[in-house]
């Protein structure tokens, strides 16, 4: 599992969200991944690409979802390759708050469609807006998502669990779907097939003339804050460049503890 070869990149992080890699007695253990069966394609790649004896193996059971579903599991027990995965990053047993990115060589791309593939997804709106999110509750994986995708759009975002799930739920829309989307699901990579087919569609979304262009959100610096919390009020807004109400809600943010103090020069 080369990390810097495309596919084992995308395997990799797929694993890392939708796998599980189970420790039983002595040197016994399992590494196995899920999907539903119209995802089973998918699993044989993984076959394909996997030096070891694996299988993939089919069930159908009722669940809180459906009356009958069906799903395709591939499974490895090698204890060479279970140990090469877990020094990557995948561990043993409950993993969800735990996994981050790779702390060798990997290439990035490959390894956020994994991701995306696994936790996430790809598509339109109800309203007929192009998006790409994704769902975890690793706050390594969240950040680097949203690095990757600003690094790539110039889109910001702000990692923040959500109160009800207590997990990050990073969402893009428009313009910004559209490049996160056709940057990751490029020709022939390796992927879900049905999400490939939806990254495609996005190109075809322009906006309408109607439509706005909300600008990108300008992010406070350090040294906004301090010239904030020195003058005290509002009246700072000709002195930053900003709105007084955007001077106010800040103030307040900073005074009360929702974001953290700037350090001292």
């Amino acid at each position: 599992m080369d990390l810097e070869v495309p596919e084992y990149a995308y395997m990799f992080g797929f694993l890392q969200m939708d796998g599980h890699l189970r420790q039983d007695r002595g040197q016994k253990g399992r590494l196995e991944a899920e999907v539903s069966v119209r995802d089973i394609d998918l699993l044989y790649q993984f076959k394909q690409l996997t030096p070891y004896n694996s299988s993939v193996t089919q069930r159908t059971r009722s669940t809180n979802f459906a009356e009958v579903h069906t799903s395709a599991t591939w499974s490895m027990c090698s204890l060479e390759a279970r140990t090469r995965i877990n020094a990557l990053g995948l561990p043993y047993g409950r993993k969800s708050n735990d996994i981050a990115p790779p702390r060798v060589a990997f290439r990035a791309r490959d390894y956020v469609r994994g991701i995306v593939d696994a936790d996430g997804s790809v598509g339109y709106t109800s309203q007929g807006l192009p998006f790409v999110s994704l769902t975890t509750a690793s706050t390594a994986i969240a950040t680097f998502f949203c690095d990757y995708a600003r690094d790539l759009t110039g889109a910001e975002r702000t990692t923040k669990r959500n109160a009800r799930d207590n997990v990050y739920n990073v969402l893009y829309m428009k313009e910004s779907a559209q490049m996160l989307a056709a940057d990751l699901y490029y020709p022939g990579c390796l992927s879900l097939q049905r999400k490939q087919i939806k990254a495609d569609s996005l190109a075809a979304w322009s906006r309408p003339a109607s439509m706005r262009v909300i600008p990108a959100q300008r992010r406070w610096t350090p040294e906004e804050d301090r010239t904030l919390l020195r003058i005290g009020d509002s009246s700072a807004a000709d002195h930053l460049g900003r709105s007084e109400s955007s001077c106010s809600m800040r103030l307040w943010r900073l005074r009360s503890g929702r974001v953290p103090t700037p350090t001292e020069q």
